[in-house]
């Protein structure tokens, strides 16, 4: 695979290796390396190279190739309208450009593009231009949505999105399927994906807390037993037999003061090899998991903020459109130098609203690809410490069982089923279970467009 072309899909800023390779969204990469692990290295085009996540690229079929028709001419059988050339985008697409005004924009292949009148273009602002959505509107069908957004994440149209492929296919991630938000079980308000999950990890640390306890009451219970057993071996009782049986009664009762010095060890190496441990594996738990929350809270909030900022934008550029198109009709009905001007006026007051959105949107797509971006690791971390957390409680129950097998050998046919299952915890599988009950959603989020 070494050789071969990809296409970024999500924005990378790098930091997450110590030769990571900082990229956007939508550029294209050579591959170097491709070894197992998840991690690919690769070279960008301006010749920087490093390495990045394996689930942040989408492998191409061939390397991306541009096609500069002749003036006037298409691939397809029709010619296009008068003004327009027709070239082949990186990703495939048919990319049309407008040799008059500069006005861009993809159409699917299957929308013949000689049957649309100029005036129908889908126009998309390109780089450096000066054209801004704030332009004089022309008429143009209707466009099917290509994004909806909801609680101010922007997702995909289910009508029109194309398949996502899973960042972690076949592992039930927690960085695939906690991209929505959820109806708290009250249905008064939502539960972000990201919230669900620091609940499981809050919940799991209260199951190892409540689990040192247990073997806090069960040293307890040792070292009782260990006190009585020591207490009566020291009774007088049958102290005067004599001969050989006295002898025999003499060492019957050292045996218990031995058993229960045995009983006192039990109980000093479940404290030390088992409670303590619990208790003390990730003091700061709650800390650091209040950190993850502030962090990827904040972020929720810079992406509202920007949201809000995109709606209000918009709006002013509907109104700017407004008043431009009312003052369009008056110059039709009576030709004056006042009215020019007005509509030269409202023109730069509309073209600045545009600009504006714009603007706004670039802003919000920079939030969401940085709460993506921390959303991904964030996930993956508490992925890691689950695991971490339920691979630690089930050593150190292994250790409590062999503490058992070397107390206690007339009991052992009561661990050997502790042991069993012990030895058959599977934390993927429990992860699977665990996520097909309460993921939230499973479709990424993608760029808002204009």
């Amino acid at each position: 695979m070494s050789g071969s072309r990809c296409q970024t899909l999500y924005p990378f800023s790098g930091e997450r290796h110590r030769q990571g390779l900082r990229f956007a969204a939508g550029e294209l990469l050579t591959l170097l390396q491709v070894p197992d692990g998840g991690w690919w290295e690769g070279q960008k085009e301006d010749g920087l190279r490093g390495w990045f996540p394996a689930s942040y690229v989408q492998l191409l079929e061939q390397k991306p190739r541009k096609v500069t028709p002749q003036p006037g001419e298409d691939s397809l059988t029709c010619p296009l309208p008068p003004g327009w050339q027709s070239y082949m985008s990186p990703q495939g697409h048919r990319y049309y450009v407008n040799a008059f005004t500069n006005a861009n924009g993809y159409h699917a292949p299957v929308t013949p593009m000689h049957q649309m009148e100029p005036g129908h273009m889908s126009l998309r602002k390109p780089s450096g231009d000066p054209q801004s959505p704030g332009s004089p509107r022309v008429p143009r069908r209707p466009a099917r949505e290509s994004s909806r957004t909801i609680n101010c994440v922007t997702f995909p149209h289910p009508d029109t999105m194309q398949e996502q492929q899973l960042l972690k296919p076949t592992e039930w991630s927690y960085c695939d399927y906690f991209w929505a938000d959820k109806k708290d079980p009250q249905g008064n308000n939502t539960v972000s994906g990201f919230e669900i999950l620091l609940q499981k990890q809050l919940k799991g640390k209260q199951m190892q807390k409540e689990m040192a306890e247990f073997v806090r009451e069960r040293i307890k219970i040792e070292e009782e037993y260990a006190k009585n057993l020591s207490k009566l071996s020291q009774n007088s009782l049958a102290a005067q037999e004599e001969g050989t049986l006295g002898e025999a009664w003499a060492q019957l009762k050292k045996s218990l003061a031995d058993e229960a010095e045995v009983h006192l060890k039990f109980s000093s190496k479940l404290q030390s090899e088992v409670e303590k441990p619990l208790l003390n594996f990730r003091e700061n738990f709650k800390k650091d998991m209040k950190k993850y929350d502030h962090h990827i809270a904040d972020l929720r909030k810079q992406l509202a903020s920007r949201y809000t900022a995109v709606e209000k934008a918009r709006k002013a550029l509907t109104e700017r459109q407004k008043d431009l198109e009312m003052k369009t009709q008056q110059l039709e009905i009576k030709l004056s130098n006042k009215t020019e001007e007005e509509i030269k006026k409202a023109r730069r007051k509309s073209t600045q609203a545009g600009d504006d959105l714009m603007r706004c949107v670039d802003l919000y797509n920079q939030a969401q690809s940085k709460w993506f971006e921390e959303m991904v690791t964030s996930t993956l971390e508490l992925e890691r410490l689950e695991v971490e957390r339920v691979e630690m409680i089930r050593q150190h129950l292994c250790q409590y069982t062999q503490l058992r097998h070397e107390t206690d050998m007339f009991n052992q046919s009561t661990i050997e089923p502790v042991d069993q299952l012990l030895q058959k915890v599977e934390p993927a599988k429990d992860r699977e279970l665990w996520v097909q009950e309460h993921k939230t959603g499973d479709i990424r989020p993608v760029d808002m467009e204009i």
